[in-house]
């Protein structure tokens, strides 16, 4: 966990310093009252015993009342800096605390944002979700507590056992002292052992209940169609019980502590009074005992604070396990290695090239997979063509735009964008002359122009119209104006009306090649011709890829590659495979009658 420290800000760095001196000066403050209480008791105590005995007179009542009232006033004096120094110990601490979280997250948000598709899919978005926000806030209370306790808790160890050293009679009762420090250390080794092994199992568990619930809320229309929601309740209630029952266990345990230090320090003082009381009786002297029972009071308050000092010790022990497990956890996300990085130098990409896909033997699986998900992939496109992917579900057409846009790299062989090989360009460069409309239309909360501002930022209202003119989006768009609303997902629109969004946010860009990841399939007939004679018109010279399942969308493209188990089982136009490939027939004849594709 001491790693994630090196996200901290070096302006904290003298935070901490400020940290450690007020603590020393609270330290300082807490025990050196008990001298100056003690001085009073001592005070009070002959006053008394001179006064029984006619021995008062009233010079030593003055000078006892003197030493009383400057030993309170310097007691007031040293409260109030315990005080203040408290006071500004635990803004300091929960500053430096808030910071440190602060810029933990934003590396972590920084990593995720670049890991592949490959890192989220080993992390899982639920958990990515627990480490950014759980972990963190974990860790973030832990240093808090700590900042105010782990400095301060030895100090007042170490200078307590000091002091009382030099109080009268501590040798006889150091050993009770002695005797509590190593009972609470054993009921904290105890305690510690037993929940330690829960720590990890209740991020865990947290994850899978995010999962559990993610889920359910983004199929809440699926399981209400499938009359499901019997089912979702389980699965959901059995996440909910084993990390409620986990919670409940390690809690339960640790209910065991605050008593078990309450009993042992009551005991101590006990003790302390009962050994005490024999040292008083052995003073032959009224004004010996009367300083001995001072020294025993004081002894005891500082007994208290080396105890409090050990039990801090002790609590921080109790809490660090947890921040340690989910301090790793976050450390799992900032030091992992990511699959896909930019090139040390950038290749250079030469005019001709422009607009070109080329893939030269590709192979690529997932993960450790056995079997590749594409096997010996080999095309070429220049500049203005139309490509179409087809094929069955499962055939590998998404696979094969993700190895373009390069969320994957591919296992074998090599994938050029403008002749060059995508690993020798920085990502950002390659995805910024690439316009890709995913499968699934995703849109973000906000209004309809800050949407379309994700392809192109500081883009004008003759951009936006320039869009949605060729996405078909006009009709709906100009009816609610581009500052509409847009909830979180797009729910406030239908299926259709998110695709083509989504397709006027990458046309915004402009891009030299366009990639639409079966795309057009929320769009009717109609529609759908519409907006590829669009393409066709206005942006003419934009290299095109069209992933599809419906024949007529890809009709006209110049070349159509057909997809099957990862293989390429047709390359060329409409009519050489409807010649020639027989996947390419079922799919077509399946769709549209032998007139209508003869015709095309």
């Amino acid at each position: 966990m001491l790693k994630l420290f090196k996200h901290m800000k070096k302006i904290y760095g003298v935070v901490l310093l400020l940290i450690i001196a007020l603590v020393v000066v609270q330290v300082i403050c807490d025990l050196s009252m008990p001298n100056y209480l003690q001085k009073i008791l001592s005070q009070a105590s002959i006053i008394t015993t001179l006064r029984e005995n006619g021995m008062l007179t009233d010079e030593l009542l003055s000078n006892a009342q003197h030493e009383i009232i400057m030993s309170g006033v310097y007691m007031g004096l040293l409260a109030l800096s315990s005080v203040v120094s408290t006071i500004i110990l635990c803004f300091l601490s929960a500053k430096f605390a808030a910071n440190f979280s602060y810029g933990v997250r934003e590396a972590v948000y920084k990593k995720v944002e670049n890991f592949s598709l490959a890192e989220i899919d080993k992390f899982s978005t639920a958990s990515l979700i627990t480490r950014s926000t759980n972990d963190i806030t974990q860790v973030q209370m832990v240093i808090n507590m700590v900042l105010r306790m782990a400095f301060a808790a030895p100090v007042y160890a170490i200078y307590g056992i000091i002091k009382a050293v030099q109080i009268q009679g501590a040798a006889k009762l150091s050993t009770i002292v002695i005797v509590a420090i190593v009972a609470l250390v054993c009921l904290v080794i105890t305690i510690f052992a037993i929940v330690l092994p829960k720590f990890n199992m209740i991020q865990k568990l947290t994850d899978r209940l995010n999962l559990v619930t993610r889920e359910n809320l983004t199929g809440l229309r699926v399981v209400r169609a499938s009359n499901a929601q019997k089912e979702e309740e389980d699965k959901f209630m059995e996440a909910n019980n084993n990390i409620t029952k986990t919670n409940i266990f390690v809690n339960r345990i640790f209910s065991l502590f605050t008593p078990g230090m309450q009993i042992i320090m009551n005991y101590a003082s006990l003790l302390i009074l009962w050994v005490g009381a024999y040292l008083v009786f052995e003073k032959t002297d009224l004004i010996s005992q009367s300083n001995m029972i001072s020294s025993i009071f004081t002894f005891q308050q500082v007994t208290m604070f080396i105890v409090m000092g050990f039990m801090q010790l002790t609590m921080i022990v109790v809490l660090v396990p947890r921040a340690v497990v989910s301090g790793n956890r976050i450390n799992e996300i900032l030091e992992s290695d990511t699959l896909i990085n930019d090139p040390l130098k950038e290749a250079t990409i030469t005019d001709s090239n422009r607009g070109t896909i080329e893939f030269k033997n590709v192979d690529f699986s997932y993960g450790e997979a056995d079997e590749p998900v594409l096997s010996n992939i080999n095309f070429k496109i220049n500049k203005g063509e139309t490509l179409a992917i087809i094929g069955g579900t499962g055939s590998g057409k998404t696979s094969l735009v993700n190895l373009m846009v390069r969320f994957y790299d591919a296992t074998k062989g090599e994938v050029l964008v403008d002749g060059v090989n995508v690993k020798d360009l920085k990502q950002n460069d390659l995805r910024a002359i690439i316009g890709y409309v995913p499968q699934k239309a995703v849109l973000f909360s906000g209004t309809i122009r800050s949407n379309l501002a994700f392809g192109r930022p500081n883009l004008t209202d003759d951009d936006i119209s320039y869009a949605i003119d060729i996405a078909q989006a006009s009709e709906f768009i100009d009816k609610i104006g581009y500052d509409a609303p847009v909830a979180q997902g797009g729910t406030n629109f239908s299926g259709g009306q998110k695709q083509r969004l989504c397709i006027a946010r990458a046309v915004i860009k402009k891009p030299e090649i366009l990639i639409f990841d079966d795309s057009f399939s929320a769009l009717d007939l109609k529609t759908d011709q519409k907006l590829r004679e669009a393409l066709a018109q206005k942006i003419k010279g934009t290299t095109n890829v069209i992933v599809a399942q419906r024949i007529g969308t890809i009709l006209h493209a110049d070349k159509i590659i057909v997809l099957d188990n990862g293989k390429v089982v047709g390359y060329g136009n409409h009519k050489e495979l409807l010649k020639n490939c027989q996947v390419y027939q079922e799919i077509a004849y399946s769709q549209l009658s032998k007139e209508e594709l003869e015709n095309a």
